[in-house]
């Protein structure tokens, strides 16, 4: 497997969150580049990076969804809620000893790719058109996405 490229299909042109999918793309590549080294400690590291990194995105994203009333978030959150407990499985082989990274890696490729093109896309556009909105209703509150980022991402 090799790194995960950014493209321009992966772009939902909502920057924060274009920033998060970047970010997760960079842990991904990070654990590819980990794997070759055989150290589980180091592979640990960063698998847990990973994780905590991704749920916390998964939040801010489902946050913002409510925030701009998308009409499928309970699907979008389940299919967040799936992909957790996928992952969750594979820490628990990793605990075990397993060597999971190689599987780990395919899966991980794959659905983020998949859901950014499919799932995100789907609510970009909505996201969008609510922007303003959003953004009206967060001055009045010392700016929503800014809380929001510092909420979820220190």
């Amino acid at each position: 497997m090799a790194h995960i490229k950014w493209t321009n299909e992966l772009n939902t042109e909502i920057q924060v969150i274009d920033s998060q999918h970047h970010r997760i793309v960079d842990y991904i590549n990070n654990l590819y580049d980990v794997r070759k080294s055989h150290d589980r400690n180091e592979v640990e590291k960063v698998l847990n990076e990973l994780v905590n990194y991704t749920l916390s995105h998964f939040a801010f994203e489902e946050s913002l969804l409510e925030d701009v009333n998308y009409p499928f978030i309970n699907g979008h959150k389940r299919v967040h809620a799936l992909f957790i407990k996928r992952v969750s499985a594979f820490q628990q082989r990793f605990q075990l000893g397993e060597d999971i990274t190689d599987e780990l890696l395919a899966v991980l490729k794959s659905w983020l790719i998949n859901h950014i093109r499919s799932d995100d896309n789907d609510y970009a556009a909505i996201v969008r058109a609510n922007m303003p909105n959003v953004n009206a209703n967060a001055n009045e509150n010392a700016g929503w996405i800014s809380r929001s980022v510092k909420k979820f991402f220190g």
